[in-house]
């Protein structure tokens, strides 16, 4: 059975694209900061009949994320697929926000996927498979003054997965991002509709892999 590693899944996206994943047969990993919102969400899945785990992590913490890839591929093998979906959706303008929370959302928003993107890299590598989605934002193309650190944490998500692309398509692994540029309420048919476009990015023959889908549709 093939391994969905979901990182910070929440009751939108991130849960619906890991039902997607988990529709196809995949055995679900969620992992979030907070066990209870975590375990609710693993919950939802096996009510539905499907395999599902929680975990806990601190995404801003690049030791802990190595520490819970290296668990599950001690338990399941090399992960197939790892969903990378934390963010903080703080609204602040540069003259409202300190200093600490506007480092600590960097690095929830951008170092959390660097780190997760460097702990599954070697295995994917060495089994020339895998897939690496990368939750994007229309805030990558427009920032918004109101929304910096989110801003400029989905510019950076853009940026690495574009950056990494081609290089890891070389060595035979998929990186892939959805810029999702409307907000999105849990269980909503936006929701779906962005958990569809990471299936149809990771479903995409070699020959034909994109880096980046647009939400809605371009």
């Amino acid at each position: 059975m093939k391994t969905f590693l979901g990182i910070g899944s929440g009751p939108g996206i991130g849960i619906a694209t890991a039902e997607r994943f988990a529709r196809e047969g995949f055995q679900i990993i969620l992992a979030n900061r907070n066990a209870g919102n975590t375990q609710a969400l693993v919950d939802q899945l096996k009510a539905k009949g499907f395999q599902a785990e929680a975990r806990t992590v601190d995404a801003t913490d690049a030791a802990q994320v190595a520490a819970l890839v290296a668990e599950i591929e001690s338990q399941y093998g090399a992960i197939d697929v790892l969903h990378y979906n934390a963010a903080n959706l703080r609204q602040a303008t540069i003259s409202s926000q300190p200093n600490d929370t506007f480092v600590s959302d960097l690095a929830v928003n951008i170092g959390g996927a660097l780190a997760a993107v460097r702990a599954v890299a070697p295995k994917m590598i060495a089994s020339k498979n895998g897939t690496i989605l990368l939750t994007g934002g229309g805030f990558a193309l427009y920032p918004s003054p109101d929304y910096l650190s989110l801003s400029i944490g989905k510019a950076g998500i853009r940026t690495l997965a574009l950056g990494i692309f081609e290089s890891f398509k070389e060595q035979g692994v998929h990186v892939a991002t959805v810029t999702v540029a409307t907000f999105v309420n849990p269980g909503s048919k936006e929701a779906q509709d962005i958990g569809e476009q990471f299936w149809q990015l990771h479903s995409q023959t070699r020959d034909q892999w994109t880096v980046e889908a647009s939400y809605p549709a371009n």
